[in-house]
């Protein structure tokens, strides 16, 4: 780190070493945003609806839409989500979704900007129906379209595929698919209350690979509820014998509002999930086995198999400060530097719908200095940073801001800095969630994240 550049801020000075626990204990460990979800308020809404109101930075726009059905819920799964809505209720919520899309569409934030990228998440979007996706993706169409995205992602439970729902989303325009395996073995998916075997994996990819997608990422988790040391070894065979354009591996953890956190809390149980060393383990090797395969480390989380042809727009926009217009309950957004959170119950998001009024729960305007914690924060999980970048988007000196941070990180072997760049080492990318909360703002370094 080379002088010359404006004092180190507060932040570095309350910095402390912390003892990091080795067991997986309840509580939030992937960090998706800042500053943490649990500070953003309902009187926050004012600065949102201004936001929206308001005509556009020029920044890319992006469009997410929550399909909150599933069949089961997962023993891991924080999401919200249903599991008891009948064909009515979904029509209710489709119907929903759709009006607020019209809604959306009207606001002086779209400023006439094209989607440059669209993200159908859930819960699980491929539990419709062939029919349900094509009259919701006709009644968005009156109001929006995604022609001109460079991505349109969907993700997918195998056990909800069937070869016409799969050609149907081709001919909806999505170009990549997100398919939800998590582990190849029955026992442990049957143990994690996950609604598909491995035989449904096999079958859909069939279905998968002869519509021609572009893009098929696969999800792994590490560290499941009965995973051994054989078993993901057999997990990662079996992903790299499919050749899947890209290949996501998250570490299990253990949020507060899980089924399995509520049975160690209630019950005073030990944690079943394994530890942070195993888990980094097995997502090193997983690493070292797809490298070998031909794939190359995209992100913490993420390799890919050809570089230059598998990108992720809606990562890499998100992380780099775009818009992104959030729909469905419970869902997140953020627009000219403002977060928003819809309703997060089920009439809470219906009903106000129903009046012609968007359905918005709580907000927060970022601080320029938010701005830049939020996006250096999100791009170290990429592995690698440029601190020229926020030279120019902030006029601020990175490195010179958290030296005591970017010192212990060196020399602990997580970080390697060569002028402007900084590299996250692959010790540093297996743990890189434990690692950003030290950029925090004091008052947000202690607080509950979600």
């Amino acid at each position: 780190m080379s002088g010359g550049r404006r004092p180190p801020s507060r932040e570095s000075s309350i910095h402390r070493v912390t003892t990091e626990t080795t067991k997986t204990e309840v509580g939030n460990y992937f960090i998706a945003n800042y500053p943490p979800f649990s500070q953003w308020t309902a009187e926050g809404l004012a600065d949102v609806r201004a936001a929206l109101g308001s005509p556009p930075k020029d920044v890319p726009l992006g469009l997410y839409l929550h399909i909150p059905f599933c069949r089961k819920r997962c023993k891991f799964c924080y999401f919200r989500v249903y599991t008891d809505k009948n064909a009515q209720d979904v029509e209710t919520y489709l119907a929903a979704l759709s009006r607020e899309i019209e809604l959306v569409s009207r606001l002086p934030v779209m400023g006439g900007r094209p989607f440059r990228f669209v993200y159908f998440g859930g819960g699980t979007p491929s539990f419709l129906s062939a029919k349900q996706l094509t009259s919701l993706v006709d009644r968005l169409r009156r109001n929006i379209r995604w022609d001109k995205a460079e991505e349109v992602t969907f993700e997918c439970e195998p056990g909800t595929l069937s070869e016409p729902k799969i050609k149907t989303l081709k001919e909806l325009g999505v170009t990549r698919l997100s398919l939800g395996v998590e582990n190849f073995s029955d026992a442990v998916l049957e143990e994690n209350g996950r609604a598909h075997l491995s035989g449904e994996v096999y079958k859909s990819w069939e279905w998968i690979v002869a519509a021609g997608f572009p893009n098929v990422n696969i999800d792994l988790i590490a560290g499941m509820v009965g995973e051994t040391w054989d078993n993901w070894k057999d997990c990662v065979r079996r992903t790299i014998d499919l050749s899947p354009e890209s290949v996501t591996i998250y570490q299990m953890e253990l949020p507060f509002n899980t089924v399995y956190s509520h049975d160690i809390l209630g019950h005073k149980l030990e944690t079943p999930v394994a530890d942070w060393p195993t888990k980094r383990a097995w997502v090193s090797y997983a690493f070292d086995e797809l490298q070998a395969a031909g794939y190359a480390v995209s992100s913490a989380y993420t390799v890919v198999k050809h570089e230059n042809q598998v990108s992720f727009s809606y990562r890499d926009n998100l992380w780099r400060g775009s818009d992104l217009l959030a729909t469905g309950v419970a869902s997140f957004g953020h627009a000219s530097g403002v977060h928003y959170q819809n309703e997060p119950e089920w009439a809470g998001y219906t009903e106000p719908l129903s009046r012609g009024e968007l359905p918005l729960h709580r907000g927060l305007r970022l601080t320029p200095r938010q701005r830049l914690i939020r996006e250096m924060i999100l791009q170290l999980k990429t592995g690698r940073i440029d601190a020229g970048y926020f030279r120019r988007k902030f006029q601020t000196e990175i490195l010179d801001d958290w030296p005591e941070v970017w010192g212990e990180y060196r020399d602990e072997g997580y970080v390697e800095i060569d002028g402007d760049e900084v590299r996250v080492t692959r010790e540093g990318l297996l743990r890189v969630d434990s690692l950003l909360p030290a950029f925090f703002e004091p008052q947000f370094q202690n607080v509950r994240y979600t």
